[in-house]
């Protein structure tokens, strides 16, 4: 867990950003502000083999700006790193990387626009995405299975069937809590209650709530979710570690 604040960080903290690992692979799962310096707690720069991105708000990819810096003009790391995202993610993106007008960027990158239902591989991973409810860009969620086990993984989103799809029997279910209670939500993110009935209706074996409202007490959002889901829950935390499947 690199990061998990909602929208902005906490004092010390990051906003969204995961580390995925199996069999020596490091899959960096959304880039939000503040994971990369994390993510380099962990590992080093060259030994991030690939990047997946939830979608083009900037609490979730504005630290690929600095991953590229180090790669391309750090000298760290090969060029052709796999970055998987929305299709309409490069358009972003490569807005703020140009040389003389040229897509440096994209150089360094093996960029994979990826629609909605898509199946792919991944080093071990084996991965589909699933289309989010949000507002403004293309939102993807992804179901990563690697050794027998399943994580899911939303994003943002706000309620929505698709959720429910992609968390079906996860064992880790990593999902978005921006809000809690139900007084103003907004259909585009998801409260600590809502986060709970999409894991109970998908009988995911567990929930971990991210995303949280930096201003909101992370465990009111967990006894919000308890009303609604039985099964262990426990908060996004920087620095926290999880075992899938175990």
């Amino acid at each position: 867990m690199l990061g998990s604040g909602g929208t902005w960080p906490r004092p010390a903290g990051a906003t969204s950003g995961y580390l995925v690992r199996h069999e020596g692979f490091n899959l960096w799962m959304d880039a939000g502000t503040g994971t990369f310096a994390r993510l380099q707690e962990h590992i080093a720069i060259a030994d991030i083999h690939a990047l997946l991105i939830s979608h083009a708000h900037p609490d979730h990819f504005v630290d690929v700006y600095p991953c590229f810096y180090a790669r391309h003009y750090g000298g760290f790391g090969e060029p052709g790193m796999p970055l998987v995202a929305p299709e309409d993610f490069w358009g972003h993106m490569a807005q703020l990387i140009s040389e003389d007008g040229v897509d440096v960027a994209s150089s360094n990158f093996s960029v994979r626009p990826t629609p909605p239902g898509a199946d792919f591989e991944i080093g071990p991973f084996r991965i589909r995405s699933y289309e989010m409810t949000h507002i403004g860009v293309q939102s993807l969620g992804y179901r990563i299975e690697a050794g027998g086990a399943t994580l899911a993984y939303t994003g943002d989103s706000g309620p929505c069937d698709e959720v429910v799809q992609l968390a079906q029997g996860a064992d880790l279910f990593l999902c978005e809590a921006t809000w809690q209670h139900d007084d103003g939500l907004l259909p585009f993110h998801m409260s600590a209650r809502q986060a709970g009935e999409h894991a109970a209706r998908a009988g995911a074996a567990s929930l971990v709530l991210t995303h949280i409202w930096p201003t909101l007490d992370p465990e009111d959002c967990r006894a919000e979710a308890a009303g609604a889901f039985d099964g262990p829950i426990e908060v996004a935390r920087g620095g926290r570690r999880w075992k899938v499947g175990e």
